[in-house]
């Protein structure tokens, strides 16, 4: 099997990560994003929530920094659209996809997986396929009770350290979040040891993807 690796434009590599929810983007790629840090130290981040209230506000922000750490640059937007709304609200919300591109020129997207049945991350999924044109996008998936896990087919391998970093930082931060049975490490740990096994990860761990177009030069 041929490795591919994320080379970016200039020296620097560019990312946007895009989360509905305050706890999206950790889940879906939280470790891929950590190992990308490590790997580009001139790494320039800019990680955008659409969904919060006060409260998921400062979890979300405090577990940015964290998983953040290692960018030299970065920039941690937490907006407050109506959770469970977005389709109502898609008006507001393609208008700030429009802003964020003038603002934004990343060499590498995260997104939600357009098959999602949370209709807030379908949404925005089809409106970061609208708004970027030249960018690689990575959509995410999120293990949730609606049973929705597809077949991805992009896997970034992770060793041991790293999948326990990512699930520590995630149940450190969102305490919000502890009432909820799928909320637990046996969660985070058993997608990503499912993920490894597919993709015959070396470490037994892995996130995995779904890629929609990938040109190779």
């Amino acid at each position: 099997m041929i490795n591919l690796t994320f080379s970016p434009k200039a020296d620097s590599l560019k990312i946007l990560c895009l989360g509905a929810h305050c706890d999206d983007i950790e889940i879906g790629c939280g470790g891929t994003v950590l190992k990308l840090l490590t790997a580009h130290r001139r790494a320039d981040v800019h990680w955008v929530v659409f969904s919060s209230n006060e409260m998921r506000k400062r979890e979300a922000e405090q577990s940015a920094r964290a998983f953040l750490r290692r960018a030299p640059v970065k920039s941690v937007i937490i907006q407050a659209y109506r959770d469970g709304y977005f389709p109502f609200e898609g008006g507001e919300i393609k208008d700030y996809f429009e802003k964020l591109k003038r603002e934004a020129d990343p060499d590498l997207i995260f997104t939600h997986h357009r098959s999602d049945m949370h209709q807030d991350h379908r949404l925005v999924s089809e409106l970061t396929w609208n708004t970027f044109r030249d960018q690689m996008i990575l959509e995410y998936e999120i293990p949730k009770y609606d049973g929705d896990l597809g077949a991805p087919n992009v896997f970034v391998h992770l060793d041991e350290p790293l999948c326990r970093t990512k699930i520590s930082y995630i149940l450190k931060y969102f305490r919000s979040q502890a009432d909820h049975a799928w909320f637990a490490e046996e969660t985070f740990r058993a997608i990503m040891r499912l993920r490894g096994l597919e993709s015959n990860s070396s470490s037994r761990y892995a996130e995995a993807f779904h890629s929609r177009k990938l040109l190779i030069r």
